[in-house]
C-alpha cells in the first residue's frame, strides 16, 4: 500500500476536492436566475421571471407572440438532450423563440454582470443553410444593438463560432458603418475558427461578462466551449440601454440542431466555476434552490 494511502492523506484529498465542489456548486445556486432543461415541456425549470417559452413571426413586431412552439419544425425530442429532453430545430428557424428577459436575467443600469450558458449539438458545416446563424441572442433591439450572443459564420470553412457583445448602436458605430468593414466590430468578436461541434455529441457554450455599463474602465466578456476559455473581449465601454419589458432570451435565429440546458446566473462566473458548470452530472437542475 502507498505509504501515504496508509496515512489517509489521499482521502483527505479527495475529501477536500470534494468539499470545494459542493462549495462552488453552492455558490452556483445562489447566483442561478434562469434554467430550461426542456425536461417537462417548454417552461423554464427555474425562473425569477417569466417562465413561458413564446414563439413569434418576427422580433420586430411581436404583438402575435403566443406562449409555447408555433413554429411546426420546432419541437422537443425524448431522450436526446444532453440530459433528458432536447429542443429539436429541424429547418432553418426564422421566427422569433424567445423567454421574456426580464428578472430571469439580471440587468442593471450600472455594473452589470452574468453568465449565460446552454448546450448545442450539430455539425454547423452540414446541418446549417446559408447565412449567419446565431444560436443565441439577448438583447431588446438586434444583434447589433445593446446585445450578447454567439454566431456561426455563413462562409467561413469550417464555419468559424463568434461572441459579440455590443451596447448600443450609436454609441459604438456613430458613422453607421456595416458591420464587415468596421473594426470596432471586427476588433470586438472573441473568434474561434475551428470550434468542437460536430454531429452526435454535445458541446458546451458559456458566456460570462461583467462590468457592463460602468463609466470608467468598462466592462469584458469571456467565452467558454467545454469549460475552456476561448478568448476575452477588448474592454467594452458604450452604455447597454434596455426597454427591460421587451429584452429576450432568443434561442436558435437561424438555427438548426439540437439545443438544451439553457441557464443564466447574476454574475460572472469564474474559471473554475465554468469548469464546475460544464462537469455537473445531472446538469443545472441539480442547483435549482
Amino acid at each position: 500500500m502507498n505509504l501515504f494511502a496508509r496515512a489517509g492523506v489521499i482521502p483527505l484529498v479527495l475529501l477536500a476536492i470534494q468539499g470545494g465542489t459542493m462549495a462552488q456548486e453552492n455558490d452556483l445556486r445562489k447566483a442561478l436566475t434562469f434554467h430550461a432543461s426542456f425536461d417537462h415541456g417548454t417552461d423554464a425549470d427555474f425562473a425569477l421571471g417569466d417562465r413561458r417559452l413564446y414563439t413569434a413571426s418576427s422580433y420586430e413586431n411581436r404583438n402575435d407572440a403566443k406562449p409555447g412552439i408555433g413554429n411546426p419544425d420546432v419541437g422537443i425530442i425524448s431522450g436526446r438532450g444532453r440530459f433528458g429532453d432536447a429542443l429539436q430545430f429541424k429547418k432553418k428557424n426564422t421566427m422569433a423563440i424567445y423567454y421574456q428577459a426580464e428578472n430571469n436575467v439580471a440587468y442593471q443600469t450600472a455594473n452589470w454582470s452574468g453568465t449565460v450558458s446552454l448546450w448545442l449539438s450539430l455539425d454547423p458545416d452540414k446541418d446549417l443553410q446559408p447565412g449567419y446563424c446565431d444560436p443565441l441572442q439577448v438583447t431588446d433591439k438586434d444583434y447589433n444593438n445593446a446585445a450578447i450572443w454567439v454566431d456561426f459564420t455563413k462562409d467561413d470553412k469550417p464555419r468559424h463560432f463568434r461572441l459579440g457583445v455590443f451596447g448600443d448602436l450609436k454609441v459604438w458605430n456613430p458613422k453607421g458603418l456595416e458591420p464587415d468593414q468596421n473594426p470596432a466590430f471586427l476588433q470586438r468578436l472573441i473568434v474561434v475558427t475551428k470550434p468542437p461541434f460536430a454531429s452526435g455529441q454535445w458541446t458546451h457554450v458559456a458566456i460570462a461578462f461583467s462590468g457592463l455599463n460602468s463609466s470608467g474602465h468598462g466592462g469584458v466578456a469571456r467565452l467558454f466551449l467545454n469549460g475552456r476559455l476561448q478568448g476575452t473581449t477588448q474592454e467594452i465601454r458604450e452604455p447597454f440601454t434596455w426597454d427591460v419589458g421587451r429584452a429576450a432570451i432568443r434561442l436558435g435565429v437561424n438555427y438548426v440542431g439540437l439545443y438544451d440546458e439553457v441557464a443564466v446566473f447574476n454574475r460572472a462566473l469564474s474559471d473554475n466555476e465554468i469548469q464546475t458548470l460544464y462537469r455537473l452530472k445531472n446538469g443545472v437542475r441539480s442547483l435549482h434552490p
